[in-house]
């Protein structure tokens, strides 16, 4: 069976698609089959950022409609032969996903894949609870700012009480922090929360740290995952990630700076 993880966050805009693109591929890379799913009905951006927006023939909605199997909606690709991206629909409402849907899709998945990535909208909407719903573990991705943090903590609750395995009693979703556009420099100015600071809130194992950096844009635009550019930090940061996840023990990198804006303002545990 498949392990299927959710990328999450309360505030839109953090990086969750960036972070789906990234540790989907991570995993095949490792040699892991992997399927990482759009559930941004409406919007879809995933393609864009794995480079396959022209290979859209069917999409995640047309599945679950009967209107195309999963293995005609299901692109290969070009860089991994092991990936293979759902894309959602960019002409439907997110009404048009179902729980009976994707259950059914993430059930046909789960007999030919190891991960099952999915990448979720932000906030509590449907096509963000149906995402978090089926999941066996959680990256709850946030920016060091105290809005993110704040919604991030909102979908922790949710996680816990509105999943699949919280209704069977079963072992509560595995989350985990993922803290995105973080900028050392900036946090010992006292302009961003510092690690410290979002885990004295969160409370969650960190996976890893991704600093702020120009190369996420740059491989976003060139619809290439930023941890194939092994030479930028954040790709480096993300492969970290994947290794992590995997069981690797890894030091965190990246990180420069103990007190932050929190810490200053509340004070806090020394």
């Amino acid at each position: 069976m498949a392990r299927i993880i959710v990328v999450t966050s309360g505030k839109g805009g953090v990086g969750k698609t960036t972070t789906s693109a990234a540790i989907a591929m991570g995993l095949a890379k490792k040699g892991h089959k992997t399927a990482v799913i759009d559930f941004d009905v409406g919007l879809r951006n995933l393609d864009l950022i794995l480079g396959c927006e022209r290979r859209v023939v069917y999409d995640f909605i047309n599945v679950i409609n009967g209107e195309a199997s999963l293995n005609q909606a299901l692109i290969r690709d070009k860089n991994c032969n092991l990936l293979y991206i759902l894309p959602a629909s960019q002409t439907r409402d997110k009404d048009a996903l179902t729980h009976e849907g994707v259950g059914k899709v993430l059930d046909e998945l789960s007999k030919d894949f190891g991960y099952i990535v999915c990448d979720s909208p932000a906030g509590i909407e449907k096509g963000a609870n149906l995402a978090l719903y089926f999941a066996d573990d959680a990256f709850v991705v946030t920016n060091p700012e105290i809005s993110s943090v704040r919604d991030s903590d909102r979908m922790l609750g949710i996680l816990s009480s509105k999943s699949r395995r919280a209704e069977r009693n079963e072992e509560p979703i595995k989350e985990y922090l993922l803290l995105t556009r973080y900028d050392a420099d900036r946090v010992k100015l006292g302009e961003m929360l510092s690690l410290e600071d979002v885990q004295e809130i969160l409370s969650l194992e960190l996976l890893g740290i991704i600093p702020e950096s120009k190369s996420v844009l740059s491989a976003s635009n060139a619809g290439i995952p930023v941890i194939l550019d092994e030479k930028s930090e954040a790709g480096q940061a993300y492969a970290d990630v994947v290794a992590r996840y995997l069981g690797e023990k890894l030091p965190h990198r990246f990180i420069d700076g103990k007190k932050g804006f929190l810490r200053r303002l509340f004070g806090g545990r020394k």
